[in-house]
């Protein structure tokens, strides 16, 4: 597709033409997918190995990038998720086979693994290249071709993480096409990717009214809600673990992800030791007058000031005009209300932690519950207890899917100080209006036919075992349409050949005269 060409489909906005478009990606996708789906296990692994080598050798750089380019967050920190959702990602599942029939003897059952096909995935800008890495490796994994769609505020580091991890599976035997990226996305065209039927199913990682929008197409997605994850520490909880946990916390990579802890509830008798063992770990606890000063600056009529969004305590303690220690990592905000007459209570993807002080353990909980019903249901929440009776309670008592105890929250719920599954994309479930409700993994890329024998049959299934699975059809031809000639990353409509210019522009002619012909017989 030439200048020419662009500014047809500029000018007109035409529909069709972004139809077009987005129909030639998933053409060339689902070719790839029917490939890729012929792989084995060994095979498949070797191509998910080589990425993840790739992706972890480049997780300093794309960290760096992605500070760079959206202006926050904390590269260090941006280096370790990176490096979490690389080789660390394809190590955890190495002991799961998405790939190979399953056997139930007992059962007399044989299950049989079935790719989604196409995966259209949006990464965040919050946590761009790392949600990239996630998800492309968790396509491989389960022999889906995926096409990524990356937040415009990190799209060039998202695109050239895209390509090069792109570059690194077809160099180690997959499909070409296989992973592929808009490189210029806009509202239309995403909504073409998303409706269209060529497109089995979507990842959503990012705002909700992206989330809904994905529900909305008429395609299966997979999405998330937001989050506002309470965290309660009760008298039993050592005050300077807990401390030490939640700043750990709420400081990393200043708090951009969503499982971050919101606000601190405890109860009277551990509220001044606490306080005292999070100044020590680094935090300014607020007065009154501060507090209201952060409260003006991080909300205003519109919502959450998205200027503050991942920057570091000190930046925003300056932009609310206090004045705070320079080694600050965290603004603690004590407030009296929670829900919808304190704003400080919502969500906040910055190091500003709301601080409640309950009257007793059955009140944090109230609250606590009461948070989560505001905003962040079904999402996360954290306790720091040595009562077993209390953290039992607790979880009971919380509309969320995730509790995690004695650990960051940050960290713990995206199952990476903890044995929850590792992700970047957190299902909400019932409570939070979502399909899924545990951590978004490889596992929900694939499905299983289940052939099932009577029961009472006297059938053996060790044949089986030896049996290989023979796909319907000789390996299909890559399409002639011209996309399959181009890298397999760059989806920038200049990068076409000529003659791929030339029969892309008699598709959007006949497109843009078919439109015209409508209208004017209209």
């Amino acid at each position: 597709m030439d200048d020419f060409v662009q500014r047809l489909i500029d000018i007109t906005g035409s529909a069709a033409a972004q139809s077009a478009r987005a129909d030639l990606v998933l053409e060339r996708a689902r070719w790839a997918a029917g490939e890729f789906h012929r792989y084995d296990r060994e095979r498949t692994m070797a191509v998910a190995d080589a990425v993840a080598r790739v992706a972890f050798d480049k997780a300093g750089e794309y960290a760096d990038w992605a500070v760079r380019e959206t202006g926050f967050g904390v590269a260090a920190h941006k280096k370790i998720k990176n490096e979490l959702s690389s080789m660390a990602l394809v190590d955890h599942y190495r002991g799961e086979d998405f790939v190979s029939p399953r056997i139930d003897e007992q059962a007399k059952i044989v299950e049989i693994p079935r790719p989604a096909g196409v995966i259209f995935a949006l990464a965040p800008s919050t946590n761009p290249v790392s949600t990239v890495y996630f998800k492309i490796l968790s396509a491989l994994m389960t022999r889906n071709a995926i096409v990524i769609s990356p937040h415009p505020a990190a799209r060039e580091c998202c695109v050239d993480a895209a390509q090069t991890l792109a570059r690194a599976a077809e160099a180690a035997g997959a499909p070409e096409g296989v992973i592929q990226v808009i490189v210029d996305p806009t509202i239309p065209l995403i909504d073409e990717f998303m409706r269209s039927e060529k497109t089995d199913v979507i990842l959503a990682t990012g705002g909700s009214a992206m989330v809904r929008a994905a529900y909305s197409s008429s395609n299966p997605a997979i999405g998330v809600g937001p989050g506002n994850a309470p965290v309660f520490v009760d008298g039993t909880a050592d005050p300077r673990e807990a401390a030490r946990h939640i700043v750990e916390s709420k400081s990393f990579d200043n708090s951009v992800l969503c499982t971050n802890e919101s606000v601190l509830i405890t109860v009277e008798p551990a509220a001044e030791a606490l306080k005292r063992e999070l100044r020590k770990a680094g935090c300014h606890i607020c007065s009154d007058e501060e507090t209201q000063a952060v409260r003006r600056y991080l909300f205003h009529e519109r919502g959450f000031n998205v200027e503050a969004l991942g920057r570091d305590a000190t930046w925003i303690a300056e932009q609310a005009g206090i004045k705070v220690a320079a080694k600050t990592t965290v603004l603690v905000t004590p407030i009296s209300l929670i829900g919808v007459d304190e704003v400080l209570s919502r969500e906040k993807l910055c190091p500003v932690l709301g601080f409640y002080v309950a009257a007793s353990n059955a009140q944090a909980m109230m609250q606590a519950r009461a948070l989560l019903r505001f905003i962040g249901a079904g999402h996360s929440a954290a306790i720091h207890s040595n009562d077993t009776a209390a953290i039992m309670d607790y979880a009971a008592m919380v509309e969320v899917y995730r509790v995690v105890v004695n650990a960051p929250c940050s960290q713990g719920a995206a199952g990476f100080a903890t044995n929850l599954a590792p992700t970047f994309t957190i299902g909400t479930g019932f409570f939070g209006r979502s399909s899924v409700g545990e951590n978004v993994g490889p596992r929900h890329l694939v499905n299983w036919t289940r052939i099932a024998y009577h029961k009472d049959s006297d059938v053996t299934l060790d044949a089986i075992a030896h049996t290989a699975l023979r796909h319907p059809g000789p390996v299909p031809e890559a399409p002639s349409d011209g996309v399959p000639g181009r890298s397999a990353a760059d989806l920038r409509p200049a990068s076409a050949p000529a003659g791929d210019r030339d029969d892309l522009r008699e598709e959007i002619r006949r497109i843009i005269a078919e439109e015209l012909r409508a209208a004017l017989k209209g």
